[in-house]
């Protein structure tokens, strides 16, 4: 038995330090960690801005929901927006639940983000946004892709969930569009319990998340604020004040102190993926049987896709049966083809092409963990068992 689990705990003593330290404060809703934390990952990703909140599902929800409230080409419902056929279902419960029409777009076969061609196609005069999903650790190129938007005036946001630490062109990936979000669930590049934050350089963007984060009340604006206006200096009158219909998707002060030391570490986490990713290249790269994702820019190596070719004298059952006989992890490459999901019944949308990568993917599609430690001995393991298959 390998045993190799899909991800694995990024914490030592300086996180359980954190937590204590709020633990002996005797606050723990959020506050001042929350803020500081918000701070370096800012800084981190070069972004003026952070909004922490309790996942990137949440951050997804209030990103969309921001863009509602802006005082100047904000969206409306039955606004066209383009996505991504093979993303996971918070990217777009919340177009849905804002009562934006989606528009679902083939992937790249082998980067597994946009298929451009598709991308432009895709796009027409009703085109409002484009959703941009980086997967597993993958920016997409965001030239082409910024090219597309700013010809046609299209409002560009980023699902960064899944790929902290990736950039495109030295720059990070989660800072291309009028916001990005990410994730810093146990499996992510980082962990912080659960949590989640939302990067602008907007600053009105910015004080419409900061309302919708906390009940869409004015309290943790700044006085003069681009929501409503000037605040009053009477504390008691502002306490209980509401401007937008906003959420409770705030973190706790444990995920901001947890996300401090974090963040100190995740350069090394992601070097140590992309070491790992080098050698998974070099094992699977050309392999008569499987297909490996293609790197954009300088993915961050959430995990590594294999996708079975057609001509491969086996199915995805019999690989994923043989992994788990072996005590390795495995999941469908996020949520395969989304469309073929009962829930899209639900969704104003249409499908744009056929989505045949999508579906190619969602067949023939796995991957399996990436870790922040050297793993090679359990590469060439899981090489070598699936390298004998016949």
């Amino acid at each position: 038995m390998i045993r190799y689990p899909l991800a694995s705990t990024s914490w030592d003593e300086k996180e359980l330090a954190a937590i204590q330290k709020v633990v002996d404060s005797g606050i723990f809703t959020m506050g001042k960690e929350v803020a500081e934390f918000e701070r370096q990952f800012a800084d981190y990703v070069g972004s003026r801005y952070c909004v922490m909140v309790n996942s990137g599902s949440s951050a997804n929800l209030i990103a969309t929901a921001a863009l509602f409230y802006t005082k100047k080409n904000a969206l409306q419902k039955g606004d066209e927006v383009i996505v991504p056929a093979v993303s996971w279902p918070t990217t777009y419960y919340p177009l849905y639940q804002y009562g934006l029409k989606m528009k679902f777009v083939d992937i790249d076969p082998h980067t597994l983000n946009y298929d451009l061609n598709a991308l432009r196609d895709a796009v027409t005069e009703n085109t409002k946004m484009i959703m941009c999903v980086n997967l597993l650790g993958n920016p997409n190129d965001f030239g082409a892709i910024r090219e597309i938007a700013s010809e046609h005036n299209i409002i560009l946001i980023e699902d960064n969930c899944e790929s902290l630490g990736a950039t495109y062109d030295n720059k990070q990936a989660g800072t291309f569009g009028v916001m990005g979000t990410y994730s810093s669930f146990f499996s992510h590049h980082i962990s912080t319990m659960e949590g989640g934050m939302v990067v602008t350089d907007d600053e009105e963007l910015y004080h419409v998340l900061l309302s919708l984060r906390a009940h869409g009340w004015t309290r943790n604006l700044p006085k003069f604020n681009q929501v409503c206006g000037e605040k009053s200096d009477d504390a008691f009158e502002e306490s209980f004040r509401f401007v937008l219909p906003g959420y409770n998707v705030r973190p706790v002060e444990m995920s901001g102190a947890i996300g401090q030391e974090q963040i100190k570490k995740l350069p090394s986490f992601v070097e140590e993926r992309r070491k790992n990713a080098e050698l998974f290249q070099k094992l699977f790269g050309g392999h008569r049987y499987f297909d490996i994702q293609k790197e954009i820019s300088s993915s961050s190596w959430f995990g590594f896709a294999l996708i079975i070719k057609e001509e491969a004298p086996f199915d995805r059952g019999q690989v994923v049966k043989l992994l788990e006989q072996n005590g390795i992890d495995t999941r469908p490459i996020v949520a395969g083809n989304f469309t073929k999901n009962e829930v899209v019944q639900w969704f104003d949308h249409e499908i744009s092409g056929d989505l045949k990568n999508a579906n190619h993917i969602d067949r023939n599609g796995f991957f399996i963990g990436n870790h922040h430690f050297d793993i090679s001995e359990q590469l060439h393991a899981i090489y070598k068992l699936l390298d004998g298959m016949e």
